[in-house]
């Protein structure tokens, strides 16, 4: 457990968490999302991918870790990391630190934006990666999310390579950004 002043802990996330991690992703999510995306779209996503029931199942995998920020006793955000580049072809092609371990979810409610939440889910992350033996930390992130790429970039990311994403009945086109972990205690 991390504490981040007196207000936000990171911790790893419990299967009691599920249903508390799915109402974070579900009001997070479309924030990450272009204004092309429709709100079906997102709703199928969320349904498919964020669900309470799906977050039960990554918190039983072994090769997933789920990390929560805490505040007040309240979830406030989640960091999801996945050992390995996953099967994504432009994935393989761009991340070229073996092994890797891909960080697919980093989400903060708004309301606590620039309180520390996020770097912190991210510290943890990257800590977690390299207990896992991982010697880098790769992501995709929306072209036009200028927003979160600034803010991964501060964290050490570069962009390494682009893949295609499908949400919905859209081929979003993101960056697959790289980190390198030099430092066990990154």
């Amino acid at each position: 457990m991390e504490r981040l002043g007196a207000r936000i802990e990171i911790v790893p996330a419990a299967a009691d968490d599920a249903a508390a991690l799915a109402d974070v992703a579900a009001r997070t999510f479309p924030l990450a999302c272009p204004d092309s995306v429709s709100a079906d779209d997102i709703a199928a996503f969320l349904d498919e991918n964020l669900s309470e029931e799906r977050f039960r199942s990554y918190l039983a995998d072994p090769a997933r870790v789920v990390l929560i920020a805490r505040s007040e006793g309240r979830i406030i955000g989640y960091a999801m990391l996945i050992d390995g580049p996953g099967a994504d072809e432009q994935v393989h092609r761009a991340v070229t630190a073996r092994p890797t371990a891909e960080l697919s979810k980093i989400y903060v409610l708004p309301d606590p934006h620039g309180g520390g939440a996020a770097a912190g889910l991210m510290t943890g992350a990257l800590r977690a990666a390299a207990a896992r033996g991982a010697r880098s930390v790769w992501l995709g992130v929306n072209q036009r999310n200028a927003r979160a790429q600034r803010f991964y970039t501060k964290q050490g990311f570069t962009v390494c390579g682009t893949r295609s994403f499908r949400l919905g009945g859209h081929l979003e086109s993101d960056y697959v950004m790289e980190r390198p972990l030099n430092d066990p205690g990154t």
